[in-house]
């Protein structure tokens, strides 16, 4: 297969863009969701792997492009693993993820009041698909195991990254800087995956 030169990352996630971008090989050219001025397609998968092959097919066949799309979320095993496909509609219509935090703190009292007490334990989970108009070129998932944070810490990242701490870490997603975090995150474990395609 001929390497990759040009590839278009189908989010509309801000945060989820620069990562992606950043851990790219510099040679390919990216673009970007908001320059074709797409919207998201409506994600009907019942798993990560399914979503974002939705999203990739979706926004390659817009584009004409190659398409590298995540979807992603986090699992929280005492709330059966909810939110999981459904992470980004915690934060409602407007994706407010301050508003999704809220709702995992209210939900994991609702399920044990002393929880805080306890170790939740808690992974990301990514997909990422390549699709070529509806062909699926691949798909592969990643993941981080860890503990939900007693309270959201720290400006970095994005989503759920503030209430996430990783397997034998200290800080949560939010207080690491995008270097610490991109060299151990949900993200790079699915990235090292789909290497052999770019």
């Amino acid at each position: 297969m001929k390497k990759i030169s040009k590839l278009l990352i189908g989010t509309n996630n801000k945060g989820k863009y620069k990562e992606i971008k950043d851990l790219l090989p510099k040679y390919i050219k990216t673009y970007s969701t908001s320059e074709f001025k797409l919207k998201s397609p409506k994600e009907n998968g019942q798993t990560f792997i399914e979503n974002s092959v939705i999203k990739s097919k979706y926004f390659s066949k817009k584009t004409k492009l190659l398409c590298l799309a995540d979807d992603s979320g986090l699992e929280i095993d005492i709330l059966n693993k909810k939110p999981g496909i459904y992470s980004a509609r915690w934060g409602g219509k407007e994706g407010d993820f301050n508003k999704a935090i809220n709702k995992v703190y209210r939900e994991l009292s609702k399920k044990d009041k002393n929880w805080k007490q306890k170790k939740v334990r808690a992974r990301f989970i990514c997909a990422l698909s390549i699709c070529f108009l509806d062909k699926k070129i691949t798909s592969v998932l990643g993941r981080v195991d860890g503990y939900i944070s007693i309270k959201p810490k720290g400006e970095n990242g994005f989503g759920y990254d503030p209430i996430f701490i990783p397997k034998n870490r200290k800080k949560t997603f939010g207080e690491m800087s995008s270097l610490q975090k991109y060299k151990i995150d949900h993200r790079f474990v699915a990235f090292k995956k789909i290497k052999k395609f770019l």
